[in-house]
């Protein structure tokens, strides 16, 4: 019997234990996550990795684009610029608080406040908002075929979101001086 009663007494905080199993689940996850280690590196580090996921300048994406038109055939030598409607924008993390006085549902008066939430590492981006492109202008070689001039319209409204209407190809001047 004694041997019964030990069991019963070993079954007794398991039961316990059976019952609250989510909650201290849980609670271990949550110790596991605030123990996990940050990825902490030098600022030089991080300002490597800050670049190495920064989305292209304009002057960069020109260029790209400048290599990528001059591959298709009958363009020749190529020309981009770019003008922006708006440029790169990040959104950030906001805490905001409402205090309202009054009833809740017909408040007389209420203040709100808003203030970015950083972290360690600085401040929380949400999202990022890519450029809006306003225009493009190609002049290219054989800016003067027509069938060269769909082709570069195609790539460029392709790659900028641009209407076919906002993109000018045009055919680059030949012999003269150029800047």
């Amino acid at each position: 019997m004694d041997r019964d009663e030990g069991a019963r007494r070993l079954m007794k905080p398991l039961a316990v234990l059976g019952r609250y199993k989510y909650v201290l689940l849980v609670a271990a996850l949550g110790a596991a996550l605030l123990l996990w280690p940050t990825a902490a590196g030098t600022a030089a580090e991080k300002a490597q990795a800050a670049e190495e996921t920064k989305p292209a300048s304009l002057r960069e994406t020109e260029e790209a684009m400048e290599r990528i038109l001059g591959k298709i055939s009958g363009v020749g030598q190529v020309d981009v610029m770019l003008t922006l409607q708006s440029g790169r924008e990040l959104v950030l993390a906001e805490d905001t608080t409402l205090r309202y006085s009054g009833s809740a549902q017909a408040p007389s008066d209420y203040q709100r406040s808003a203030e970015t939430v950083t972290s360690p590492s600085g401040v929380v981006v949400t999202q990022e908002r890519c450029p809006q492109y306003r225009g493009a202008l190609v002049v290219c070689d054989g800016g003067g075929n027509d069938a060269v001039r769909l082709q570069v319209v195609s790539a460029v409204s392709s790659l900028t979101g641009l209407g076919a209407d906002r993109v000018t190809v045009v055919k680059r001047q030949s012999g003269g001086t150029q800047s």
